[in-house]
């Protein structure tokens, strides 16, 4: 069985929690009503979360825009092509949820999309934050305070959106 390592991060948008086995990055959370989901365990660091600590702490200085950092997400053959085509999107640039269809093969499935989205394991690493609607609109975040932590992310890469 591999052991899981934990650490976490104070950030703009709240305290931080990532996760990761011997290799990847497998999950990210972010705090939510103060807490997050492993706060009673002691962290217990490797090196693939002090690469993770080191490039979100950059990220959130502004002084970094990539990842450069193996996460490994479980989900199904669906969520995981979602969140492949997700993590091809660069800092800064946004896509709809209908796009997000076409590419993964699927169009007019927006509404499963928005499932697989909000389903996201490694959200900022894989930046879910980056989907919209077709017109420009936010609707929802699943992590940290929501749709607040969302257009915090959306500000912090200077993408546009519609009020």
């Amino acid at each position: 069985m591999t052991e899981l390592h934990l650490a976490r991060i104070e950030s703009p948008i709240g305290r931080i929690e990532i996760l990761a086995d011997d290799d990847a990055i497998t999950a990210l959370s972010i705090e939510r009503d103060g807490l997050l989901p492993h706060d009673g365990e002691p962290e217990r660091a490797n090196a693939v979360l002090d690469a993770a600590t080191r490039q979100l702490t950059e990220y959130f200085a502004g002084t970094r825009t990539d990842f450069d950092l193996p996460v490994r997400l479980h989900g199904t053959e669906f969520q995981r092509a979602v969140w492949n085509r997700l993590r091809q999107l660069r800092h800064g640039d946004a896509t709809s949820y209908g796009a997000l269809a076409d590419s993964v093969g699927r169009p007019g499935a927006a509404r499963a999309i928005g499932g697989a989205v909000g389903a996201n394991p490694v959200p900022i690493i894989v930046g879910c934050h980056r989907v919209l609607a077709s017109d420009g609109r936010i609707t929802g975040y699943s992590g940290g305070q929501g749709v607040a932590t969302k257009l915090w992310l959306l500000d912090h890469e200077k993408i546009g959106f519609a009020a």
